[in-house]
Formats: C-alpha cells, sequence, structure tokens
C-alpha cells in the first residue's frame, strides 16, 4: 500500500468515528427528551416549570432548552 492509500484510509476512519461520536450524541438526546416526555406524561402534567435567575417568575420549559 502507498502512503496515499494510508493516509486516504486514515482519513476516511477519523471522518466515520466523528460521524459515529455526532449518531450517539444525538441518540443519547432523543432518548432523554423521550424519557422526559414519557415522565411528564405518566405525572399528568402539562409542562415542566423553571425559575427565571433574573426576574424570578416560573415559566414552562420549552423544548429546545435542556
Amino acid at each position: 500500500m502507498g502512503i496515499s492509500k494510508l493516509i486516504f484510509v486514515a482519513v476516511v476512519l477519523i471522518a466515520g468515528w466523528f460521524i459515529y461520536r455526532k449518531f450517539i450524541a444525538d441518540a443519547q438526546r432523543l432518548v432523554k427528551n423521550a424519557e422526559a416526555k414519557r415522565k411528564e406524561q405518566a405525572s399528568g402534567a402539562l409542562g415542566t416549570l423553571v425559575k427565571d435567575p433574573v426576574t424570578g417568575e416560573y415559566r414552562v420549559k420549552r423544548e429546545e432548552e435542556e
């Protein structure tokens, strides 16, 4: 195998590793969100309240927040 083939294989493996890590992170995020939704539905809650640190008021947590 030539050096160019070795470099190509290394680049492909590194790219594959990063794609794999991104996939795992996304899957874990989806599982976390699904579990929170399931707990919310099981308890009959309409949403999760979070306290605003600036105003001190409570509001319903938005989906894009963690």
